[in-house]
Order: structure tokens, then C-alpha cells, then sequence
């Protein structure tokens, strides 16, 4: 098989093909753990406390393992969180102050515990133009730069853990825009917020892809993630009438037929951190609880189905790692 360069690929790398998980498109966070037994396992999971996130802190812990929440709003997060099963700590981060991340980065590091599982959910979504850190563009910024550095940060407690593996929440919005390699800070073009969006949607996929590739020397893999369309917080800069004009709900309201419950949405991030199937696999782009095919362009759903090769590109990935440890004058500790 070639790669998405067209050069083959390494002996690491997986193909962006189904592996028949056994698991689909109606497969619940409790479903995919069931039988799964964590205990003993350190798990950190960013926006855990809301949405999506609450789902994949309340089956993760259900299954056992330790999960470590760090949220940005702490007492609304403790508030969220106080009906979970299971063993559940709240930390504060947030994730447009990079100073904020070093620190929560630095006192999982201090309390010497190997992390297990690292899912990058938190993310905004299609927000007005907002500026952070150094002048960046929010949604770029948190959602991939901030998991960037947060992930190297970590990088200790997670090559400590011995098969430690990596979620990134990316969607279907990276089919809206590759990386806008000569402005992705929209500092020359009028902002536009989707494409901001699937800007930062493709750096959450290609950030797994290179992430995998750095790391499974080390038993360290990582995975994109399409959660499945999902009504949560995430929308919470869209009226109801932008929601209306793009076919999401009619207009009394209703969710479309096709959108996932978030017990349904949490699923596949879920099955990405925890399924013995992948075992010795990685740096794939993944929707449905299994490897996501190539987009087919030809099809009606290639809106909404597959990865476009843009998402998964190895060359590309290479040059957004070495763009984002630019920003933020972050790497990886073996490549500092």
C-alpha cells in the first residue's frame, strides 16, 4: 500500500483502511468498555466535565480507571462531575494560556504517576474572531496548539506508562480546510469561521499522524478521532437558525436523523483508547468505533463520511509539528 505522499510507507505505519471493529455508527461508550476492566489506569481527558467529554469521563471511570479532568471553569466541572461513578480528580487548565498548560503539565508530572490514556477533547467551535496567546487565532490555537503542547509536556508520564496511546478529537470539519499554510492565523484575509474551524480540525488529525509516528519507538500511539454529529455545548456560538439553513434540525428544533446521542459520540474515542485490536497500531484518522476509510469523492456522503488525504498526509503532519513547536517554542523532551 502506498502512503497518502505516495511514498511507501514505514513498517509503523497503519493502513487508513477498516479493520471490522465490530462495533458502528449506534455503538455506546458502555458497549465498546463492556468487560473492560482499567483499573490501575491514569487517564486524562480535557473538557471532561461537559458534553462529549462528560460521556467519555463517565465510561472511562466506569470501567475503572483513574481520570484526571482539567477544566478551565473548575467549579462547574466539579459540579458536573460530582455524579460520575468512579475515581474522578478535577485539575484547572486552560488551554488558550500555554503558561496554564505547562503548569497543570508540570504537577502530573510532579505526583509521578504514568498516564495511560491522553484524550484531547476540549475544543470551540465556529466562535467569532478571537485572538489569544500571541495574537493567535482561538480556534487554531485551542484546539490544536494548546493539545500540542500539552501532550509534550506529558510526554514523560506517558512513555513512562508503557503503551500509553492518544486520542485527538478531530470531526468531519476537516473537510473544510487543509492547514492555510501561509496565514493560518487569518492575519491578511478576512476571517471566515469554518474554515477557521476545519483549519484546526486538520491539525487535530495531522497532529495524531505525526504524534504516532514520533512515538512508537517509545509504545506511545496516537489517533484522530471523528466523534459523529453530536448536539452539545460545542454549538454553543450557533443559533438556532444557522443550525436551521444547515440542515441540523428543522426549524421546531428537531436533530436530524444520523446525529449520535453522546453516549454514542464518546464511543469512538473511547474504542480508540482502550480496544486490544489496536494493539501495535496507529496514526490513523478514525469515525464509527473502527479505522475510517478514504473519502470517496464520487459519493453523496463524502461530506460526511471518510478522511480526506489532506488529514492524514505524513509530509504535511512532519511540517505542522515543526510549525506548531515554532509557535510555541514546545517539543517533544528526546526532541528539544
Amino acid at each position: 500500500m502506498q502512503g497518502t505522499s505516495g511514498r511507501h510507507p514505514s513498517p509503523m505505519t497503519t493502513p487508513q483502511q477498516p479493520i471490522g471493529s465490530g462495533f458502528g455508527h449506534e455503538s455506546t461508550a458502555g458497549e465498546v468498555l463492556s468487560g473492560v476492566d482499567l483499573s490501575g489506569r491514569v487517564a486524562i481527558v480535557t473538557g471532561g466535565y461537559s458534553g462529549l467529554g462528560l460521556e467519555i469521563t463517565r465510561a472511562l471511570a466506569g470501567a475503572g480507571a483513574h481520570v484526571i479532568v482539567p477544566s478551565r471553569r473548575r467549579a462547574a466541572a466539579e459540579e458536573a462531575l460530582g455524579q460520575v461513578r468512579g475515581s474522578v480528580e478535577v485539575e484547572e487548565l486552560d488551554l488558550s494560556d500555554l503558561a496554564s498548560v505547562r503548569a497543570f503539565a508540570a504537577r502530573v508530572l510532579e505526583s509521578a504517576r504514568p498516564v495511560d490514556v491522553l484524550i484531547n477533547n476540549a475544543g470551540i467551535m465556529a466562535c467569532p474572531e478571537t485572538r489569544v496567546g500571541d495574537g493567535w487565532e482561538a480556534q487554531f490555537a485551542t484546539n490544536h496548539l494548546g493539545h500540542f503542547v500539552l501532550t509534550c509536556e506529558l510526554w514523560p508520564a506517558l512513555t513512562a506508562a508503557g503503551g500509553a496511546r492518544v486520542v485527538s478529537l478531530s470531526s468531519t470539519g476537516h473537510k473544510l480546510s487543509d492547514i492555510r499554510w501561509q496565514d493560518p492565523m487569518w492575519r491578511s484575509e478576512p476571517y471566515d469561521k469554518w474554515q477557521a474551524y476545519g483549519q484546526s480540525k486538520t491539525a487535530n488529525s495531522l497532529f495524531a499522524v505525526h504524534l504516532d509516528s514520533l512515538g512508537a519507538t517509545e509504545s506511545v500511539r496516537a489517533f484522530a478521532v471523528h466523534p459523529g454529529g453530536i448536539m452539545t455545548p460545542l454549538q454553543r456560538h450557533m443559533p438556532r437558525e444557522e443550525m436551521v439553513a444547515l440542515g441540523w434540525m428543522d426549524e421546531h428544533g428537531n436533530v436530524r436523523e444520523g446525529f449520535k446521542t453522546p453516549e454514542q459520540g464518546a464511543a469512538t474515542a473511547v474504542w480508540a483508547a482502550t480496544a486490544p485490536t489496536f494493539e501495535g497500531l496507529g496514526g490513523v484518522y478514525c469515525e464509527d468505533c473502527d479505522i475510517a476509510a478514504p473519502t470517496d469523492p464520487e459519493s453523496p456522503l463524502a461530506r460526511y463520511m471518510g478522511v480526506d488525504a489532506h488529514a492524514v498526509d505524513h509530509d504535511s503532519a512532519r511540517r505542522l509539528w515543526e510549525m506548531s513547536a515554532k509557535f510555541t517554542s514546545t517539543d517533544l523532551p528526546s526532541r528539544g
